[in-house]
């Protein structure tokens, strides 16, 4: 006999039990351990374990085949697994006639075959057993209610949370498509005011625009990205705003290569890089700056711009638009209780900085 010939049977038992109904699972278990109890019980009543072997034999497949029976029962429409009044009533009906049944062919089967035990009558054969079954089978009903209690609001839960995460991803695909069309009027807008006077500027505005939108169009579906996507597609945001502005326009971005692998909500960071570049003071050259780094599990970004949070621009900042409402959002939903966002001005650096902290993946992925 080969070593391989106990691995291939093992497999073979383990396949065929995985592909049993958790029913039936729960009842060779469960049943199994009430043979064993029995077995031993009887072996100690009639001293001889050929008669326990038979008697427990008997027992077990009645009870195996009045189980099934209960459960078709049980989960019939009339009762519909559920443990109401007449559910329980049901159950205590069938278990005591069960039990009456099982206990009324093991004493045909003690008359027939001669099993006597010391000490007591055909009486106490019969009721006693009865008495034991019936506790048996009320215990097996009661457990059935119970498991199968538990597996509907397991299910419950499982649908409750799969329309959770639809509903999560569908708002989070709408968040992420309103910031195209409102990019693109942006810049759209600009090409416009560079065409009479600067038409090769334009020209440069239109091939960069079309590398964004093609990159935007690659992620339309993709909540979620790595953060070097990511950062392509603020380059190629900021390319277009380089080609409109010129040497009025200085962009920098830091990209740590740690956090370039990590995963980003997508164009989660196009809105405050527009935000910079519409905001920020531009009196001699505006300059903005993009840091990402990764520290343990967490993303660290920094935006800034040449710029200051008073005077009209802070009224402009402050007033609701998409693209901050956007970015709240949006952070709400993919990392919940776990980012911090705030929009502030450098101490004596003439800068306003937006801090994003992102801890753990994005949800929605």
């Amino acid at each position: 006999m080969s070593v391989n010939s106990p691995i291939r049977s093992a497999g073979f038992v383990r396949s065929w039990w995985d592909g049993l109904p958790a029913f039936w699972q729960a009842q060779i278990v469960g049943w199994g351990l009430f043979t064993i109890v029995d077995l031993v019980n009887q072996r100690l009543i009639y001293h001889d374990f050929s008669i326990a072997l038979w008697r427990t034999a008997l027992v077990v497949s009645c009870l195996v085949l009045l189980s099934t029976v209960l459960r078709r029962v049980y989960a019939s429409p009339r009762l519909g697994n559920r443990l109401t009044f007449r559910a329980g009533a049901w159950l205590m009906l069938l278990s005591v006639g069960g039990a009456a049944l099982v206990s009324s062919l093991v004493f045909a089967a003690r008359q027939v075959l001669g099993w006597t035990t010391l000490g007591r009558g055909p009486l106490d054969d019969f009721v006693l057993p009865w008495t034991h079954y019936s506790l048996a089978l009320a215990g097996w009903s009661l457990c059935y209610f119970w498991v199968h209690a538990e597996m509907a609001e397991q299910a419950e839960h499982r649908h409750a949370m799969r329309a959770e995460a639809e509903a999560l991803r569908a708002e989070l695909e709408e968040l992420r498509l309103q910031l195209d069309p409102h990019f693109l009027f942006n810049a759209l807008n600009g090409v416009a005011e560079e065409i009479p006077e600067h038409p090769a500027a334009a020209l440069a505005m239109l091939r960069d625009l079309t590398a964004y939108l093609r990159h935007s169009l690659d992620g339309i579906k993709q909540t979620v990205v790595t953060v070097e996507a990511e950062v392509g597609g603020l380059s190629a945001y900021l390319r277009v705003q380089q080609a409109r502005f010129g040497e009025r326009l200085k962009a920098t971005v830091s990209l740590d290569p740690g956090a370039a692998s990590r995963r980003i909500a997508s164009f989660l960071l196009q809105p405050l890089v527009e935000n910079a570049v519409k905001h920020g003071r531009r009196d001699e050259r505006l300059e903005i700056g993009i840091a990402i780094r990764a520290e343990g599990d967490s993303l660290q970004i920094e935006i800034e711009n040449t710029g200051a949070l008073d005077g009209g621009t802070a009224q402009r900042r402050r007033r609701p638009g998409i693209g901050l409402e956007n970015v709240r959002r949006r952070l709400a939903l993919h990392y919940p209780g776990r980012h911090r966002f705030t929009l502030d001005e450098r101490d004596g650096a003439d800068k306003v900085v937006a801090r994003l902290v992102l801890e753990g993946e994005p949800c929605g992925s």
